[in-house]
């Protein structure tokens, strides 16, 4: 039952759209509809330019009623952006020192190279400095969708990475990214102080929100919110998620 739901929180690669893919025509439709009746959060490890490509600009028209009941969340909640007065906003950023940035972008490379995970035919940088989060994408930020699933089907050589990677900084948060990425932010700052934040700012209790993801599993970047005690729905891809929205408004129609 979603009666008591007051906020619905999505991820955004692999819940939302393909990674990196803009929003299926189907999805955007539905999300606008989700905006005429609860607030909608958008919490991911991108930052906020690909919220804007894959997100923002493939919503069909929407009023600036609709717009301000949206909550953005890049680079998995460091950053939070809410529409006002025509633009939008950045309400804060949890930006890493520049002796942070460096010895996270040192460490990712190092390790990368010595575990054989350094690729040298990419589509894109393989490091990327977001300001409150670097990343480590192993094939590059465009890397086609098939060729990111076929990398590292199992996890394994993403998860060899963050571990090596976190021990080297235990004063930073090491994490699983996407498919093939590795996640740094300060201690601590994860998709759970995202929602705590969210919360705190909204004056909507965490018990009152429903989050969806494809990565809950113990290890994925979306399992902080589950271990937090938010409400969660685990999906497999943007189709399951546009079928559960359906169902929602259903509910509530």
């Amino acid at each position: 039952m979603t009666t008591n739901v007051r906020l619905v929180a999505f991820d955004l690669d692999d819940t939302l759209a393909p990674s990196k893919a803009p929003l299926d025509p189907r999805m955007a439709e539905l999300l606008v509809r989700l905006l005429d009746v609860v607030p909608v959060c958008v919490i991911s490890g991108g930052q906020f330019g690909q919220f804007q490509s894959q997100l923002i600009a493939n919503l069909p028209t929407t009023g600036e009623a609709q717009l301000e009941r949206l909550h953005l969340m890049p680079t998995c909640g460091t950053q939070y952006y809410r529409y006002e007065a025509d633009t939008w906003v950045q309400v804060y950023a949890e930006t890493l020192t520049d002796d942070e940035k460096e010895r996270a972008l040192t460490a990712l490379a190092d390790e990368a190279k010595k575990l054989g995970l350094w690729e040298t035919d990419t589509w894109g940088p393989v490091l990327e400095d977001r300001e409150s989060q670097i990343t480590f994408s192993a094939l590059g930020q465009a890397a086609p969708v098939d060729a990111k699933s076929a990398w590292d089907p199992t996890g394994e050589k993403k998860e060899s990475l963050r571990a090596a990677v976190a021990a080297l900084l235990p004063d930073l948060e090491v994490r699983s990214g996407g498919s093939t990425s590795v996640d740094i932010t300060r201690k601590g700052i994860d998709k759970a102080y995202g929602m705590n934040r969210l919360a705190e700012l909204t004056g909507i209790p965490l018990a009152d929100m429903l989050f969806v993801g494809d990565r809950l599993d113990e290890g994925g970047n979306d399992y902080p919110v589950k271990a937090l005690g938010v409400p969660t729905r685990a999906v497999e891809g943007w189709q399951d998620t546009a079928a559960f929205v359906e169902g929602f408004l259903a509910e509530r129609s």
